[in-house]
């Protein structure tokens, strides 16, 4: 894997203080982070910028993280998103998971996995990439 490749990634999560955190953790790993604080704030982020990855929070005030997936599916299909649930919820990462999520982590998680799932979904979009340019 190339050392200067730069992993853009959509962060979503209506815990700011937990979001930022994360987003600055990332950002030292050389990682582009954009975070959005909301799902329909993510999905207006979406339509205007290319990510290879979305870090997308299960429960959030304004949408269920299941709707905010779905839609951002129909937008970009080739997204790997990585959904994050703080309530241990295994039916509902299920339910991501049917719905086109690469994967799931339970908050709160260690860095270094969330690093390695990250760098998992960028290498799986890099496929559909790829796929589609052959």
């Amino acid at each position: 894997m190339e050392k200067t490749k730069t992993i853009h990634v959509l962060l979503v999560d209506d815990e700011k203080q937990f979001a930022n955190i994360l987003s600055k953790r990332l950002q030292r790993r050389n990682i582009d982070v954009v975070t959005a604080y909301s799902g329909s704030e993510a999905i207006q982020i979406l339509r205007k910028r290319d990510f290879e990855v979305v870090v997308l929070d299960l429960k959030m005030e304004d949408m269920d993280g299941i709707e905010v997936l779905k839609i951002m599916k129909i937008i970009d299909d080739r997204l790997a998103v990585i959904m994050l649930t703080g309530h241990g919820s295994a039916e509902a990462a299920e339910q991501g998971l049917k719905q086109g999520a690469f994967d799931y982590l339970t908050k709160p998680c260690e860095m270094e996995e969330l690093l390695e799932k990250i760098e998992s979904a960028y290498a799986h979009r890099k496929q559909f990439d790829a796929r589609d340019n052959n």
